[in-house]
C-alpha cells in the first residue's frame, strides 16, 4: 500500500492529511475554505489519489496560512508514500481544456523540488479567495513532495476556469507519473539507482 499521513501543527494552523496512492480518487477535505476545498476533490478525483485532509487555520486573519501548509502537508505525504520509487513512471504531464482555458503541467517526482509557474489570472479573487494562493499552494506541495513542476495557462479568460484547469492537469499529470511501469516494476526510474540528490 502506497499511503501515508501527516500532522502538521503551529500557531497559525493544524493540518492532518492522510493520501493513498493507489486509490480512486475518493475525497474527504474540509479546510475552512471552500473554494480551495473544490480544488483539492479535483486534485483527489483526477489523480486518483485518495486524500482526506482536515484544517484549522488563522482564518480570520485570511486564508494564506491555511492554504500554504495544507500544501506543505499534502506534499509530505505524497512524498512519504512514493517511498523507493521503485516502478513509477517519474515523469507526467497534461494538456487540459476548461472551456476557455487551457492550462498544461509536467512534472517529475525527481526529489529535486522545482517550481516553473505561467499563470495569469483576469482578476485578484475568485469568490472571497485570492487567487495568489493557487501558486501558494503549488509552491509548498512541490518543495514538500519533491517535484520538479512546470505549469503554464496557454490562454484563458474567467478566473475559475483558469485555476480549475491548473489543479486538473497537475492532477493528471501525477496520475502517469505515479502509475507503475509493467516493465519496470522492480528498479527506481534512474541511472544513478535513486532518486534525489
Amino acid at each position: 500500500m502506497r499511503s501515508a499521513s501527516v500532522e502538521r501543527a503551529t500557531t497559525e494552523t493544524r493540518v492532518s492529511v492522510s493520501v493513498d496512492l493507489d486509490g480512486t480518487g475518493r475525497y474527504d477535505v474540509k479546510t475552512g475554505v471552500g473554494f480551495f476545498d473544490h480544488m483539492l476533490e479535483q486534485l483527489a478525483r483526477h489523480s486518483l489519489i485518495d486524500i482526506h485532509v482536515r484544517a484549522e487555520g488563522d482564518l480570520h486573519i485570511d486564508d494564506h496560512h491555511t492554504v500554504e501548509d495544507v500544501g506543505i502537508a499534502l506534499g509530505q505525504a505524497l512524498n512519504k508514500a512514493v517511498g523507493d520509487s521503485k516502478g513509477i513512471n517519474r515523469y507526467g504531464s497534461c494538456l487540459l481544456p476548461m472551456d476557455e482555458a487551457l492550462t498544461r503541467a509536467a512534472l517529475d517526482l525527481s526529489r529535486r523540488p522545482f517550481l516553473v509557474w505561467k499563470v495569469e489570472f483576469p482578476r485578484d479573487k475568485i469568490g472571497t479567495f485570492d487567487v495568489e494562493l493557487v501558486r501558494e499552494f503549488f509552491t509548498a506541495f512541490a518543495m514538500n513532495g519533491g517535484i520538479t513542476l512546470h505549469v503554464e495557462t496557454l490562454y484563458g479568460a474567467n478566473a475559475h476556469h483558469i485555476a480549475e484547469s491548473v489543479f486538473k492537469a497537475v492532477a493528471r499529470a501525477l496520475r502517469v507519473a505515479l502509475e507503475t511501469d509493467p516493465r519496470k516494476a522492480d528498479s527506481v526510474p534512474s541511472t544513478k539507482g535513486i532518486l534525489g540528490g
